[in-house]
């Protein structure tokens, strides 16, 4: 399984991270800001950086949703899994068009309300993980696995 995880650097980027049980055993690549966090934190991962500033960007949002298309034209990962913020949304979205499986995780810090980009993504996401069972009243599909600390 190819797995393509994509966020936010900072916080976003450090949940992605801590599932690394699960995507160490996967064939993969990231998609994140071009910051020191994550050239540190990836240093021995392929990375692919998106446009920043981007969240409630149009321009954002236009860059990344044509780095979208061609990076997963050219990878063709069987899921994109995410923490948000405003880059997943593209990813999110173009995945969807290609068949892609989408995970979406909901950050921690989010007890009772949800974040723009989670529902943004809400729609078209496969499996939406939340870390509070207070956020299954915001996202009523989700699933509550708890913290991922």
């Amino acid at each position: 399984m190819k797995v393509c995880l994509t966020g936010s650097s900072g916080g976003h980027l450090t949940h992605l991270y801590m599932l690394k049980p699960f995507w160490e055993k996967h064939d993969r690549f990231w998609v994140t800001f071009d910051k020191e966090d994550a050239r540190s934190l990836l240093k021995d991962e392929q990375m692919y950086t998106c446009y920043f500033p981007s969240n409630r960007s149009i321009k954002g949002l236009l860059i990344n949703t044509r780095k979208a298309w061609k990076i997963l034209r050219k990878e063709r990962p069987d899921i994109i899994i995410s923490t948000g913020a405003a880059v997943s949304v593209p990813f999110f979205y173009i995945g969807k068009l290609f068949g892609i499986k989408t995970v979406y995780v909901e950050i921690f810090d989010r007890i009772d309300s949800p974040t723009l980009a989670g529902k943004m993504c809400y729609p078209v996401t496969d499996v939406f993980v939340v870390q509070w069972e207070e956020m299954k009243k915001v996202y009523p599909k989700a699933i509550n696995l708890g913290s991922i600390f």
